[in-house]
């Protein structure tokens, strides 16, 4: 059964930080209602076009191209707002070491200026990352992803060798919550290294307009997923019933992009549990991703129960036995810890 969160309001959670009085809290939250308003200019356009993006699905006027690019990024509370992680299209979210989160965020239908902070790899990132043929873009590595890397498992650039180059350290940040990379100098390090950058990845499955539509399950306004109760990584998602899409919060704080205050709007918010395993004394995790399991499916304002698998290295919904299709836009898929489980992790609310 979907467990109902009633014991937080989220208009409570979504204030911004430091408003003490009603109407201080009022003007940021029209601002972002006005950023993401200026985000979906289009989006949700009725003209049907030749051409689709293989991890959107939506509509592109010319033909489709290019490589995936997969860029492991910071998530500590001193790295947020981060940047460029609102024009990624598809975004997994799992822990690192102790109670930390980490993403891997896959870029192909947009390419923003600079990314960050590029943190570093743990090896399984990397099996994600390869199920899409990307590009991987990490600073540093753990023993066991090293040594992937070092195999040539994967194309990939990496800050330990490119620091001060390709990578830039950024005023604004501490290290080790300061690196970052514009995508010029992605294409530019792929160039660098021979890697082939023109083929586009195998396209996910999406749903029609009319199926999109037609969307079934239990209403589900806001979803909650504590990540090992520590607050700091609490993570919220609240549709928006006007654009038809997620806002995501990280304790509170709006997903945004640190320059533009863009933030990330989302369309499936896919929730799925996985064994871990601690591995080493520094809090290392092996997560299984290839057993498959229990999940959670959001679309369109509705959760559904779904299972999941890990097809061609990609972790999909499984629904009736048959890969649940995707609304066209941005997915976010977080990885929790199936102990204690899906049920005690993640809680919803429906405000009607």
């Amino acid at each position: 059964m979907l467990k109902r969160w009633i014991a937080v309001s989220a208009a409570a959670i979504l204030l911004v930080s430091g408003c003490s009085k009603e109407e201080k809290a009022e003007e940021p939250e029209k601002q972002d209602t006005e950023k993401a308003e200026e985000a979906t200019k289009g989006i949700n356009s009725e003209k049907e076009l030749p051409f689709h993006y293989p991890l959107t699905g939506l509509g592109s006027e010319a033909e489709v191209d290019g490589r995936a690019v997969a860029v492991m990024i910071n998530n500590h509370p001193k790295a947020r707002p981060q940047s460029g992680i609102n024009k990624a299209d598809v975004v997994y979210e799992m822990l690192a070491e102790g109670d930390v989160t980490r993403f891997l965020a896959i870029f192909q239908s947009e390419q923003p200026e600079m990314i960050g902070p590029v943190r570093s790899s743990r090896d399984y990132y990397i099996e994600l990352a390869k199920g899409y043929d990307g590009l991987y873009i990490a600073h540093g590595y753990s023993p066991e992803a090293k040594e992937l890397l070092d195999q040539g498992y994967i194309d990939n650039l990496n800050g330990m060798q490119y620091d001060g180059t390709l990578f830039k350290r950024e005023s604004f940040r501490q290290a080790p919550h300061n690196s970052y990379i514009s995508f010029e100098n992605v294409l530019k390090g792929a160039k660098e290294k021979n890697y082939a950058m023109e083929d586009e990845p195998e396209s996910l499955e999406f749903l029609s307009k009319d199926e999109a539509k037609a969307i079934q399950g239990v209403d589900a306004d806001s979803a909650m997923i504590s990540y090992l109760d520590n607050e700091l990584f609490n993570v919220i998602y609240e549709y928006d019933a006007g654009l038809e899409k997620y806002k995501r919060y990280s304790n509170g704080e709006l997903t945004a992009d640190y320059k533009s205050g863009e933030p990330a709007l989302l369309d499936n918010i896919f929730i799925a549990e996985a064994d871990h395993k601690v591995v080493d004394s520094a809090g290392r995790r092996d997560i299984n991703l290839t057993s498959g399991g229990k999940g959670y499916l959001l679309q369109k304002g509705k959760v559904t129960e779904v299972d999941w698998k890990n097809i061609d290295g990609r972790i999909l919904p499984i629904l009736n036995s048959k890969q649940a299709g995707l609304v066209p836009g941005k997915t976010w898929i977080n990885i929790v810890p199936s102990s204690p489980g899906l049920e005690q992790t993640v809680s919803f609310e429906n405000k009607n």
